[in-house]
């Protein structure tokens, strides 16, 4: 999981490329994040930056081609990439820019060394990704990490749901990942009830997820 945030005055600084950035001194992740949404909002742009002064790192978000982008530090020869499916992963990924850093976007989505990486289907990025995970701690991780973004148990404590209320559409990257997790852990996917939306994935309560996903609750 991120790190946690260190106490004391950072700055950053917001940019869209026009050459009148905004820069800005914060206490704490919640007065940045309210401060880059005001930013967000009042500008029509295909491109944002936000950029940690002392440490050199930066977020790049670019609505205009669905991309998320990040730099360890100014150093970095090449950013790494993020496909964005839903608009509404934007302000997120600053929030954890702001709380942890580079380092707080490692669980936000997958992210690929070389831009062209992301023209492939999301099922075969969403595969990749979980062929990279080869043990059963972090294949337990990150299927919980998935599970906090979207899911929740059902009432009757049978079932962890996943990508809640959403269609087939959407998260296909992560559902494609996320099936094969649950394959490589054993655990047992069962068929959705009546009603249910299409896009949901139903799984049986397994110990393992119960103790890793309340670390996420």
């Amino acid at each position: 999981m991120a790190r946690p945030y260190t106490p004391g005055p950072k700055h950053f600084v917001f940019g869209v490329g026009d050459g009148n950035d905004q820069r800005v001194s914060v206490g704490d992740p919640q007065e940045a994040y309210v401060a880059f949404s005001a930013f967000f909002r009042d500008r029509d742009s295909g491109t944002y930056t936000i950029k940690d002064e002392l440490s050199g790192q930066s977020l790049i978000l670019v609505p205009g081609t669905a991309v998320i982008a990040r730099r360890k530090d100014a150093a970095q020869a090449r950013a790494e990439y993020l496909r964005v499916e839903r608009p509404n992963r934007y302000l997120p990924s600053a929030m954890l820019f702001f709380e942890s850093g580079y380092a707080g976007l490692d669980h936000f989505g997958q992210w690929f060394s070389d831009l062209a990486d992301l023209s492939a289907s999301p099922e075969t990025r969403g595969a990749a990704r979980a062929a990279t995970i080869t043990t059963e701690a972090a294949a337990i991780e990150e299927v919980a990490r998935i599970w906090a973004d979207s899911g929740y148990v059902d009432p009757t404590d049978q079932y962890f749901v996943f990508f809640d209320s959403h269609d087939l559409d959407d998260d296909r990257a992560e559902r494609a990942e996320l099936l094969k997790l649950i394959e490589f852990l054993g655990i047992e996917r069962v068929d959705a009830p009546a009603g249910a939306a299409e896009g949901e994935v139903w799984v049986r309560t397994d110990p393992r997820l119960v103790v890793e996903c309340a670390r996420w609750s």
